[in-house]
């Protein structure tokens, strides 16, 4: 018996290194101490900018997102989404990503198929200005078909502490302002898959009536990555900057609110943003109420933050600088720390 035998190459594991190797590299960055290969990633920190360092850190995958990429055959994208699910959830914190690391399990090592998978990972650092600083790659055969893939990923930032955006900050007659999602970043997939995908063919197929794209590139448009604008925001607004909210599980209705103290409510305005075509197909097709929609779905919103009146102007400029879309679309008031759609 082989350990090839079982299931697990060994000669196929090195192979996919060896192809992994400069892609990683490019996400380097100054902090970073030596390359892939080593037991543990090495990373310097420079702390001489904050007087009360805190380390933030976030784990998270890109959930039944990635049967879609399994299905269509294309793994392009999901990496991008794996960054982002990770390094907004440190930026609403105020933290600054600074490197994060992955873990893929398979159930056949594909050395191609992970190079295009990290190639995605390392798109989504260059974008993060964050640094890929390793991972691991388990070979499951026996356990995982020799096609299933899985991936999750873990990140770490920094904040100065007292610093720290959050409910805390969040004042009566704060402007509320939404970054737009082009798509359903990485949530809601288990409903949408079983609303759109009915047929093998499904995916091949217009995403809705009049789509220029297909329903599998449709549903495989990655994510926005927010944190660097946050971070100018954190920088640029200092204080006026109160909290940020990621859209993901849980909708606009659940993440608005974890930005909420007891005493405030955030008063939201559905027609003050774009909400892509893709959203209300699931919701036509499915028959899905529009409060489920919004409990699921960021329905074109991927991050919410609530800044001082007075730096709106001033949160605009800096964010469309930084090639987003942005709107006001609310404000705080006071209230029992609930979200109000109108």
């Amino acid at each position: 018996m082989t350990y090839a035998s079982a299931g697990v190459s060994i000669e196929q594991g090195d192979a996919a290194v060896e192809r992994i190797k400069a892609v990683v590299d490019s996400t380097r960055r100054s902090e970073v101490l030596g390359g892939i290969g080593g037991f543990a990633g090495l990373f310097a920190l420079n702390l001489k900018k904050m007087k009360e360092p805190v380390l933030v850190a976030s784990a998270d995958g890109v959930g039944t997102k990635l049967e879609i990429a399994r299905q269509v055959g294309r793994y392009d994208t999901v990496g991008i989404d794996l960054v982002a699910m990770l390094v907004d959830d440190i930026a609403c914190v105020g933290a600054e990503p600074l490197f994060l690391l992955d873990y893929v399990a398979v159930g056949a090592l594909d050395p191609e198929r992970l190079e295009e998978l990290v190639t995605g990972i390392a798109e989504g650092c260059r974008q993060a200005k964050t640094a890929l600083l390793g991972g691991e790659t388990a070979e499951h055969g026996g356990v995982m078909a020799p096609d299933d893939l899985d991936v999750a990923g873990f990140a770490v930032g920094v904040v100065d502490k007292g610093r720290e955006l959050g409910p805390h900050r969040v004042h009566k007659g704060d402007v509320l302002l939404g970054f737009a999602s082009p798509g359903l970043r990485s949530n809601g997939y288990s409903l949408a898959r079983k609303v759109l995908v009915t047929t093998p063919d499904s995916l091949h197929e217009p995403a809705y009536p009049g789509a220029t794209r297909s329903l599998g590139d449709e549903l495989l448009v990655p994510s926005v990555i927010y944190s660097p604008a946050i971070t100018a925001l954190v920088q640029t607004l200092g204080s006026g900057l109160r909290a940020a909210a990621h859209i993901t599980g849980g909708g606009i209705l659940g993440n608005v609110g974890r930005i909420l103290p007891s005493t405030r409510d955030a008063v939201i305005h559905m027609d003050s943003f774009e909400t892509p075509e893709i959203f209300y197909e699931i919701q036509r097709r499915g028959a899905v109420s529009a409060d489920e929609m919004v409990r699921v779905f960021n329905c074109g919103l991927g991050m919410v933050v609530a800044v001082d009146a007075d730096d709106t102007d001033a949160a605009v400029e800096s964010a469309r600088a930084m090639g987003l879309t942005v709107s006001v679309i609310g404000h705080v008031r006071s209230g029992t720390g609930s979200v109000v759609l109108t």
